[in-house]
């Protein structure tokens, strides 16, 4: 005797070697003898032999029509064998039962399972609803095949373009779009970037970092709403006329300065910082967009401001204008150019120029200096400036070729870098020049002060601190070792940096004998703090992250087949001509600071990664 049973959902079969009443012991086609329980138990059977019956009993349950199945049920409950009857019109063999219930459960849509060989059709409504859903699935699962197919073939599917930001960057894979990429990419064996590129989808590599960047920090865009400046007092205007040192892309210009000699034989040295927080007070509408923002973000070619451009045209310090600042005048011994005193304003000062490093430091630099060469604008006030920095350094106790083997890279990018063929240029410039350090001693010297006010004025403030080589953010005043300071804080750059906003609100209140704008213990402070630090390095991670990007675009464009590198650790190296780090897996064990020849291979810009060679070792050591 042999049985039909159900174990996990499925029917299989056996011979009965022993009948226990509540259990059968039973062997399977395979020889394997296992406990079957009597209630497990569909129906017994002789004929047709074992190893043909399922086979025989599947064939006939697939000409049995499900939906004329469903006519015939009864409203209630019913068993297998009953509706077999009823479908077969007599009482039905083994072979017509057990084709009767292989059907029934086979269409969980038709038919509910209420029990071991037990259904109950579904009633109509039901039904119907099912069907409906049935169908949109396998429309579903139809468009997703065709989806995939299409993609393998390197084609872009109708509709994906409306999708690809969430494809590419925030995929959900409950989604057919998704479904079908993935596939698409298991089969092609190529990531989704890379899929979607082959497909045509990204026209532009730059675009698909620049984008990735933008849809998780500038999910709104980066446009910005219409922003009302607040009015301020009448404030004095300034004696002086300032002059301003910046890059020549530079247009949110937060820094001038201005050289007067007094009737005593001393110098006043002004540095004058731009004003936002006059026209953005706290919580303003404005300032809630800079504390979203928190700093301005570059990029090569580009930048994405922290405030709207009428704020950034209201206050930044632009020749030929009369411009708010905060200013810090220092007096300086005529003769030993020894910082005697400090004292602090808010003011109206006259920018009379705007120099650019492009133009100013050919003119202005340790060669033109040694030889005394004074023949430009503004030529003595930047000497003077020269000879009070490198007091001012080493009173820090940095050497004065602190940065010298440094350099800094300028990319500049036609167009913005808006298509594939816009060409790159990358120059080099050493580190540490004159302007440089007149620039970088003089903010030093304001951000320290400022600071050290503040602390003893208990006001509260955010600072800058580095001890034991880590650098972090604090409310509290403490030294920061690397510059050689007491305390330093950030409130120089108000127009790039959200920290220097707030700073500034607290300088100027306590100027003013105000309240300050943020008390100690303010939540906003620590909030700020908190938030600042965590998009800062964001934003500086998507800076080097672009620069890769156009240094891997320089060496294409260039055709550069061979490059010199010099080793850092390992097999880590960085180019000579350009900013580019990066492994070379075939790089033999070489001391560091040796220089190597490297054969330059594949260059993948959507990864940003560079595939090289080893070639040769120039010389050992550099």
């Amino acid at each position: 005797m042999n049985i039909l049973y159900e174990e996990d959902g499925s029917f299989k079969v056996g011979s009965i070697m022993a009948d226990n009443t509540t259990s059968l012991q039973i062997e399977s086609l395979s020889g394997k003898r296992s406990k079957v329980k009597a209630a497990n138990v569909m129906l017994r059977f002789t004929q047709p032999a074992l190893a043909e019956f399922m086979a025989q009993a599947e064939a006939l349950a697939e000409t049995i029509d499900v939906e004329f199945l469903w006519e015939c049920c009864p409203p209630e409950e019913f068993g297998s064998e009953q509706i077999a009857a009823e479908y077969f019109g007599h009482t039905p063999s083994a072979l017509e039962a057990a084709a009767a219930l292989i059907r029934l459960h086979g269409a969980p849509i038709y038919f509910h399972k209420k029990g071991k060989g037990r259904y109950r059709a579904a009633p109509p409504e039901v039904l119907k609803a099912a069907l409906a859903g049935a169908e949109k699935k396998r429309q579903q699962l139809a468009l997703q095949a065709s989806m995939t197919e299409q993609l393998t073939r390197y084609e872009l599917p109708a509709g994906f373009a409306e999708h690809l930001p969430y494809l590419l960057y925030k995929p959900d894979r409950n989604t057919i779009e998704v479904k079908a990429l993935e596939a698409a990419c298991a089969a092609t064996h190529l990531s989704a970037a890379h899929l979607l590129h082959r497909c045509g989808a990204l026209p532009s590599t730059h675009d698909y970092h620049l984008q990735r960047f933008l849809f998780e920090h500038f999910p709104k865009g980066t446009g910005f709403p219409l922003v009302e400046l607040s009015t301020w007092d009448e404030l004095p205007l300034a004696s002086v006329n300032a002059f301003s040192i910046d890059d020549a892309t530079t247009t949110e210009i937060d820094d001038a300065f201005s050289v007067e000699k007094l009737a005593n034989g001393n110098w006043r040295i002004g540095v004058h910082i731009a004003v936002p927080t006059l026209g953005l007070p706290r919580d303003s509408d404005g300032d809630k967009i800079a504390a979203q923002r928190l700093s301005t973000v570059y990029m090569p070619g580009s930048k994405i401001t922290m405030l709207p451009d009428s704020v950034v045209q209201a206050f930044t310090l632009c020749a030929d204008r009369v411009c708010p600042a905060l200013s810090m005048y220092n007096e300086i011994d005529g003769e030993t150019l020894a910082i005697l005193g400090h004292e602090s304003r808010v003011e109206r000062i006259h920018i009379a120029a705007n120099l650019r490093h492009d133009t100013l430091e050919p003119l202005f630099n340790e060669e033109t200096l040694a030889a005394g060469k004074l023949d430009y604008p503004y030529a003595n006030e930047l000497a003077l400036l020269w000879k009070l920095v490198q007091k001012m350094e080493a009173a820090r106790g940095k050497p004065a070729d602190n940065s010298a083997q440094q350099m800094d890279y300028n990319f500049h990018i036609e167009n913005g870098g808006v298509n594939e063929n816009s060409r790159v240029s990358i120059t080099q410039r050493r580190r540490g020049s004159p302007i440089d350090k007149v620039v970088s001693e003089l903010m030093i010297l304001v951000n320290s002060e400022w600071g050290k006010h503040l602390a003893e004025h208990g006001f509260a403030g955010i600072y800058r601190t580095q001890q034991n080589g880590k650098v972090k953010m604090s409310t509290v005043a403490a030294p920061h070792q690397g510059l050689g300071v007491a305390q330093y804080m950030w409130s120089s750059s108000p127009l790039r940096r959200y920290v220097d906003m707030v700073n500034q609100r607290q300088i100027i209140a306590m100027l003013r004998d105000e309240e300050p704008a943020y008390p100690k213990n303010d939540p906003a402070l620590y909030t700020t703090l908190q938030n600042f630090d965590t998009m800062y390095g964001i934003y500086n991670e998507f800076q080097r992250s672009m620069e890769r990007y156009w240094c891997l675009r320089w060496l294409q464009q260039e055709n550069i087949k061979l490059v010199e590198a010099v080793v850092l650790r390992e097999n880590l190296v960085k180019l000579f001509d350009i900013p580019l780090i990066f492994r070379v897996p075939s790089l033999p064990e070489l001391p560091a600071n040796s220089r190597v020849q490297l054969a330059v291979g594949e260059i993948d810009l959507l990864d940003l990664n560079l595939q090289t060679r080893y070639v040769a070792t120039i010389e050992d050591a550099v």
